[in-house]
């Protein structure tokens, strides 16, 4: 068995560097991952877990939590967003949970492609995407269960967030499991997914007559592909039309981005509106 310093030495070889560049690697500080075991589904999700910074001293403490699926991309967002908002006090401190599977050298497009997808959509077989059921309920009885049992979470306000096809999971969640989440961030979502399924799902939901609660952040960036702007857009007004009374709503257009690099100021925006009910200070400063 390897030694850890044999292992870091291992590591950095592998990244091409030896003698005078054999400096530790950059850690995200106050954070965890952790493999879950394979499911049913023969899904081997792995968490990428964000304590806050006063976790181990304020021990009677609870926070809140942010899920976010793409945590192999999106976990460091969130984590480098948090000290931001924490300090200016627009949020409170709280818990970052990244979804992301378990592994080496993975295919994230065709994995999260099986899960964030409502229905069907494009090649690779009849069973290559569609399972955001599935994902869901992964996530409700699995996941959410796992975190509020080891960790200091508050399950009174979770937030789900996800950006392109996570954001169109966060919206087809919303509309799903009503309550599962108190605040949803659907940045850029992809609803012209399937000629706009997400569009039919919500007018089905709406004459059964399932009114929308919590609070509700979309975005889109203005330069992204024409058609996705228009879906959006087409989405917001949708929304609006509704006049949910329960729902406190806010769609932003983020001027001049296209559609990776909206998503950093969509998550600010979005996390602050998620959180503005539980910030500690909110205004101008004086």
């Amino acid at each position: 068995m390897k030694t850890p310093l044999a292992l870091l030495a291992f590591a950095l070889a592998g990244l091409g560097l030896s003698g005078a560049d054999n400096f530790p690697p950059h850690m995200v500080a106050n954070s965890l991952v952790r493999d879950l075991p394979v499911n049913a589904a023969g899904r081997h999700y792995q968490l990428h877990i964000g304590l806050p910074e006063s976790y181990g001293k304020e021990t009677g403490k609870r926070y809140p939590v942010v899920y976010v699926t793409d945590g192999y991309w999106d976990f460091e967002k969130m984590m480098t967003i948090r000290g931001c908002l924490v300090y200016d006090k627009v949020a409170p401190e709280f818990i970052v949970v990244g979804i992301g599977y378990a592994g080496d050298h993975l295919d994230y497009g065709n994995l999260r492609r099986w899960e964030l997808t409502p229905v069907q959509s494009g090649g690779g077989g009849p069973d290559a995407s569609g399972h955001a059921a599935d994902y869901l309920k992964t996530i409700e009885t699995e996941i959410i269960p796992l975190v509020e049992k080891e960790y200091r979470a508050d399950s009174s306000y979770r937030v789900l967030s996800g950006a392109s096809l996570g954001g169109l999971f966060t919206l087809y969640s919303m509309y799903t499991r009503p309550g599962l989440f108190q605040a949803y961030i659907a940045a850029t979502p992809w609803v012209t997914l399937e000629n706009e399924w997400l569009l039919g799902y919500e007018q089905d939901c709406a004459k059964a007559g399932h009114p929308l609660k919590g609070r509700l952040f979309i975005s889109v960036g203005e330069n992204e592909w024409p058609m996705h702007v228009a879906g959006v857009k087409r989405f917001n007004d949708r929304i609006v039309s509704r006049q949910y009374k329960d729902l406190a709503y806010q769609f932003r257009i983020i001027d001049g981005e296209r559609h990776a690099g909206m998503q950093l100021e969509s998550y600010v925006r979005g996390l602050r509106f998620a959180f503005a009910p539980l910030a500690p200070e909110s205004g101008q400063l004086k």
